[in-house]
């Protein structure tokens, strides 16, 4: 009975053992997940260092994707990655990418772009978002949408409050800029990219409806519906004036930061980097995030995006399942250091037991040679 509970002891250590070899790589890497869930550049280099040793193939299928999209700045944040991970490429996919670089930074795709985004006030990239924000510092853009949805709003019809918003918190802003002379700017840019972002559907559905929240709040609707209904995009600073009366600047803060947060995400991306972003955000501190992960990744970023998604940000899900692998380790370890203690205790007393059995019967064997020369003398 006694040698059947020893190796009960030394199977429960065997196991154990055996359990915690499979678990302890998982509790290791959810640890450290868990622990960088606050520093966005942390996370996503965990995150990737589990996601490329699944697929050592993933970045130059992504590069291949991006180049048939036309995306030459996706590919090349691909290309940075690689670079950065020590990832071999193929000499002509490097040169496929460097070409379409060129093209999409030559003079003129540059022009046509910003002239794109000067008449339309949509932006897609660096060109077309310098033509979108010159508009919108001529005050053009935004009062272009302003008179837009202040008539449908007067009208009754489906208005959309965030475009109405943005473009009147961007008039004022866009005053600002010119007394600061241009230090404004960032924030003019940030408010035009998620305006943008919203008119092409590149807005997430968490982040606008925060920002239509915020919107609303910045505008006195009465007002701005007066303004609307004597302004005139031919009249446009007197039309500017009329509309900026209405905008609330004290409740402006929250609108004020994100610009700037977007507008820290675009200059260390490009403009398709600050959309990616606007588009997977579920909120301001998602893309406050962006902006530190941004500020470390800096042309890898997009790239990390892409893979990742919002799990580039933050911890998504999955938390049960960390806590899960960290929980099994504990319960493993505590599992193997008491079959450490209860063998060593048992080894003890068996070693015990039979030291003092040999007591015993050294004892009994000079009690015996005792009793037999007693005998023999007697």
């Amino acid at each position: 009975m006694k040698w059947l509970r020893i190796s009960t002891a030394l199977t429960g250590i065997a196991a154990c053992s055996f359990m915690l070899a499979q678990v302890a790589p998982h509790a290791r890497e959810a640890g450290a997940l868990l622990s960088a869930q606050d520093d966005p550049a942390a996370l996503s280099e965990l995150k990737l260092d589990a996601l490329l040793r699944q697929n050592d193939r993933l970045v130059q299928d992504n590069i291949e994707a991006a180049l048939a999209a036309g995306d030459a700045d996706l590919a090349d944040s691909f290309v940075a990655l690689a670079r950065d991970r020590n990832i071999a490429l193929p000499d002509d996919l490097l040169n496929r990418v460097s070409d379409a670089v060129k093209e999409e930074n030559s003079t003129r795709h540059f022009a046509k772009q910003f002239a794109t985004g000067l008449v339309t006030g949509n932006a897609d990239d660096v060109a077309s978002l310098s033509g979108t924000v010159a508009g919108d510092l001529f005050v053009i853009g935004d009062i272009r949408d302003v008179v837009r949805e202040g008539k449908r709003l007067a009208m009754g019809e489906d208005t959309d409050h965030l475009v109405l918003g943005l473009a009147t918190a961007g008039l004022a802003v866009t005053a600002v800029t010119y007394v600061s002379v241009g230090g404004a700017a960032p924030v003019r840019a940030g408010l035009t990219l998620v305006k943008d972002a919203r008119k092409v559907g590149r807005l997430g559905e968490g982040l606008a409806a925060w920002a239509g929240r915020s919107a609303r709040e910045v505008v006195d609707t009465p007002m701005l519906q007066n303004a609307v209904a004597k302004g005139s995009v031919f009249r446009p600073g007197e039309t500017a004036s009329a509309i900026k009366a209405a905008f609330r600047a004290e409740k402006a803060g929250a609108l004020v930061r994100l610009g700037k947060d977007v507008t820290r995400v675009a200059e260390k991306t490009g403009t398709r980097g600050a959309m990616d972003t606007l588009r997977i955000a579920e909120g301001p501190k998602d893309v406050a995030r962006a902006a530190r992960l941004a500020e470390a990744q800096g042309g890898k970023t997009r790239a990390i995006m892409k893979l990742l998604g919002r799990g580039a940000l933050l911890l998504v899900g999955g938390m049960f399942d960390l806590a899960l692998w960290l929980f099994g380790a504990a319960l493993t370890l505590f599992g193997l250091l008491s079959s450490i203690k209860a063998a060593t205790e048992r080894l003890t007393q068996a070693w015990c037991d039979r030291r003092r059995a040999r007591r015993l019967r050294r004892a009994q064997a000079a009690a015996e040679a005792a009793l037999a020369d007693g005998a023999l003398t007697a």
